[in-house]
């Protein structure tokens, strides 16, 4: 590996003469480091201290001169600017530029996190000078240029904890029985400029980044949970798509207007749900029954549509953290999708694929949501993965979302279900931005974009620009030759800034779920073969959705062979098979905090006796102290 550290982009020299997929080669040069700032644990020793990274796939030390440690204790918390490494034989040496403080400190393990993916925690000084230039109040002469719907019953439906409210819906029947279905999204181009310090700050971050204890927002506070947030009897400015829809879905208009609303109501998931289910009103909701429960017919006969389309329709479990005031976790819930989120999924969907199709028929440089077809290698990989487990799916020829939808819908209440669609997913191509428009496999539409969210993803942002310019007839040939040079660009940095907040968000909710686990030592849960390695297997609990491995030393009763092509576990003697799906009962045995890892074995075989392998641990420390 020479001196390259994970994900550093590197030229490789292909050494022996080993032929197939598994190749041999040797780090020649490095091109570019991934990260030239790494967050770790300081130790100091006598003569030098070092760096542990946080980040396992980094296997060095980072050494740190006595010079270099800004003051640092050991044990604490930093972050390390790599120095230029050359000699490999030396190894890596660095210096600390940021002493975050120690491990145990509240919320040490968050911040950590977000050094280590390199996430802003403030605006600069020129976007906060800007920000005091922007008008609080919507001004009379903007009002008179929209389309004024601010009598209609607009109103938002948003989680319980939300802030920034970025989209409303409203729906109206129209005297031929048709519906008018209303798309309310917050005018967010109105305020921030192509080219100001704003737009070049929200570009940057591409995205907002949802940990469990914050959210690290695209657009400063001031906009986004205030001005551009649809809050409930303020005067908006908005950009609306008003669909006219047959009572089966039926599309037979449209149009996309610069509008104003004023939201009569700011609901949640979670009532309106509790409204469908019951009848149940509550003060929010007085005045809205009628428009929520024709809104949930229409939103279901859009979803029957989108499904005889071939659209694939993933529904796998997520886990929320709930934190107490000091910020510790309380629980861990799993997400339960409800008909009040498909009601709002529907409806955005069909948004953005009508302006999607709106911009495609004017032959124009645009940005588009793309999702490609799936690569066939990793089809085959993933039919052998399904033979394994007893199922069939065919994957010779070109693969059509039609035929994956089916065989999803043959798993239906099947143990092997949630694990078959996490791994058919990691399967399939990431969804990206790009000017160039090659459909959306994974929802089976030939045109599809991102307008709905323009406070939290920089590419609506774009869209609500296009659409403008189109609308207002400035969007010149020079303008066009001017677009097509830097949407490719723009499209690039927004989906690798969406793949780095999604990995920061996922590795978040792990090291809660850890944290929430540390003090579980015995206890037993129920949950489900989730992976399998040479060593062992990993189980993923039901209700807290926390993995951790159960080592395949720890199991007495039989010896136990990988078989790898049919992945599984079986006893030599006994037969006993352990496979991807299968049900078990596990206790917990270790929670490495530091290694972000999770130690099980099966309940029930008496294996364990927890005290006396805590105290073998301790007197081997004591051991090593006095040596």
């Amino acid at each position: 590996m020479g001196n390259a550290l994970h994900g550093d982009k590197v030229v490789v020299r292909i050494v022996g003469k080993r032929r197939g997929p598994a190749q041999e080669g040797r780090i020649i040069k490095v091109l570019e480091r991934a990260k030239t700032n790494l967050v770790g644990t300081y130790h100091k020793r006598r003569f030098i201290g070092y760096v542990e990274p946080d980040d396992r796939k980094i296997s060095k030390d980072i050494y740190i001169a006595q010079e270099n440690s800004a003051g640092a204790m050991d044990g604490q918390k930093v972050v390390v600017s790599l120095a230029d490494w050359q000699d490999v034989e030396l190894g890596p040496e660095g210096k600390i530029v940021e002493v975050l403080g120690y491990p145990d400190d509240p919320g040490m393990d968050i911040l950590a996190l977000i050094k280590d993916f390199g996430l802003p925690l403030s605006f600069p000084d020129e976007v906060e000078e800007e920000l005091t230039r922007l008008p609080s109040r919507v001004q009379r002469v903007e009002l008179q240029k929209r389309l004024d719907l601010r009598k209609k019953n607009c109103f938002t439906i948003d989680p319980k904890d939300a802030k920034d409210h970025d989209d409303a819906v409203s729906l109206e029947k129209k005297p031929n029985g048709n519906y008018l279905l209303g798309i309310h999204i917050a005018d967010v181009s109105h305020y921030v400029k192509e080219g100001s310090a704003l737009d070049r700050e929200a570009l940057r971050r591409g995205t907002s980044v949802y940990l469990v204890d914050r959210v690290i927002p695209m657009l400063p506070e001031k906009l986004c949970n205030d001005i551009c947030s649809l809050k409930p009897n303020r005067i908006r400015l908005t950009f609306s798509v008003i669909l006219e829809l047959t009572p089966q879905g039926e599309k037979v208009g449209y149009q996309i207007k610069e509008s104003v609303i004023k939201s009569k109501a700011k609901l949640n998931y979670d009532e309106v749900q509790k409204f469908f289910d019951t009848g149940q009103t509550t003060e929010n909701i007085e005045g809205l029954e009628n428009d929520l429960l024709e809104m949930k017919k229409l939103a279901f006969k859009l979803l029957e549509k989108r499904l005889a389309m071939g659209s694939l329709d993933f529904d796998l479990p997520e886990a929320h953290v709930v934190l107490g005031k000091n910020g510790r976790v309380q629980d861990i819930l799993q997400v339960i999708r409800l008909e009040s989120h498909r009601l709002i999924e529907e409806f955005m969907l069909m948004a953005n694929r009508t302006v999607a199709e709106h911009v495609s028929h004017l032959s124009v440089p645009f940005l588009y949501r793309v999702h490609e077809e799936p690569d066939q290698d990793k089809m085959e990989a993933f039919s052998d993965f399904v033979a394994s487990l007893g199922y069939s799916l065919r994957v010779t020829g070109r693969i059509r979302p039609k035929r994956i939808q089916r065989f999803l819908k043959s798993l239906e209440g099947k143990p092997e279900e949630s694990l078959i669609n996490e791994v058919l997913l990691r399967s399939l191509k990431k969804a990206r931005y790009s000017p160039e428009n090659i459909g959306h496999f994974g929802l089976a539409f030939s045109h599809y974009t991102h307008f709905t969210s323009p406070i939290r993803r920089y590419p609506d942002l774009v869209v609500h620009r296009i659409l403008k310019e189109l609308q207002d007839g400035k969007y010149s040939f020079k303008r066009q030759r001017q677009l097509s040079r830097r949407l490719p660009r723009i499209g690039e940095i927004t989906s690798e800034r969406e793949r780095l907040s999604e990995e920061a968000e996922r590795e978040s909710i792990k090291i809660k779920q850890i944290e929430f686990m540390q003090d579980k030592l015995g206890e037993q849960y129920q949950g489900v073969i989730s992976g399998l390695v040479p060593f062992g297997f990993f189980v993923r609990l039901d209700s807290i959705l926390a993995e951790g491995l159960v080592r395949i030393s720890s199991l007495d009763d039989d010896y136990y062979l990988f078989d790898e092509r049919k992945q599984r576990w079986v006893g030599r003697h006994t037969k006993k098979v352990y496979k991807l799906g299968e049900r078990v009962k596990v206790q917990v045995v270790r929670v490495n905090k530091e290694q972000k890892e999770i130690d099980f074995v099966l309940a029930g075989k008496g294996y364990l006796d927890i005290p006396r392998r805590r105290k073998k641990r301790k007197r081997k420390i004591k051991k090593e102290k006095r040596r």
